[in-house]
């Protein structure tokens, strides 16, 4: 996990040998689960300890606030409520709270065979307080339990940013904040963005780029919540992605 390790590092994240045999775990387990039930294309080792684990890492760059440099170290988070919506195979959210142990994480996915995935991780790894449901976010975010509930959203998905804006808004709090991850050059769909966000109580903060070694430039579209999201919203399952907010 050299790669993991000293990427880790530039992002102000000293992973400890605890930390780092989490890590050989979880990849010795994607691998064996990938045989059997196809949950990722990325399977060689260099691949994931860049492409998921170090990817899911660089979160932390939408978290702490702007400064000339990254720090030597980041400093101690809170332990935010944070949900990882449309988790896959545990991406960004576990490698996060491999790190962060204090967040309390929920893991949001739809398919069945990746949480059960994401749930033996999480037993095999011996982490606590994380949660894994099973389910799709425009049912989710209407029940009182998730509703405005987490002071951090994150979503590494390919949907357009308004449709993603949907799904993952109503689940953050007033004063909280969503990390959307793209890949770079997409401006104008995020201009053409900026009605949504703000019709879902978001504002744009910024948008940060993410260099990883061996992949094409990509960026963290940072969203602060400014006001509560309408209850209209996030309209049924399906409807967003064919008629995104404008």
């Amino acid at each position: 996990m050299k790669i993991l390790q000293a990427g880790a590092l530039k992002l102000g994240i000293d992973l400890t040998a605890g930390q780092l045999s989490a890590f050989e775990t979880y990849y010795a387990e994607l691998v064996a689960w990938n045989k059997v039930h196809h949950l990722t294309a990325i399977t060689s080792y260099q691949g994931v300890q860049v492409k998921h684990f170090l990817d899911s890492l660089t979160c932390v760059q939408g978290l702490v606030p702007p400064a000339p440099s990254v720090p030597t170290l980041l400093p101690q988070f809170p332990p935010w409520r944070v949900l990882d919506v449309g988790s896959g195979a545990g991406f960004p959210g576990l490698p996060l709270k491999i790190c962060f142990p204090q967040f309390r994480l929920t893991l949001l996915e739809a398919t069945s065979k990746k949480t059960a995935f994401i749930n033996h991780v999480v037993q095999k790894l011996g982490l606590t307080e994380v949660s894994v449901v099973t389910g799709r976010a425009e049912e989710l975010a209407h029940r009182s339990a998730y509703r405005e509930a987490f002071d951090v959203v994150l979503a590494r998905a390919v949907a357009e940013l308004a449709v993603l804006a949907e799904f993952c808004l109503p689940f953050c709090a007033v004063g909280g904040t969503f990390i959307a991850q793209k890949k770079a050059g997409i401006d104008d769909e995020i201009r053409g963005a900026l009605a949504a966000l703000a019709a879902l109580g978001g504002f744009l903060r910024g948008q940060i780029p993410v260099v990883l070694p061996g992949t094409e430039p990509r960026q963290l579209v940072v969203v602060d919540k400014v006001k509560a999201t309408p209850d209209l919203y996030p309209r049924r399952t399906g409807v967003p992605a064919k008629k995104p907010l404008k």
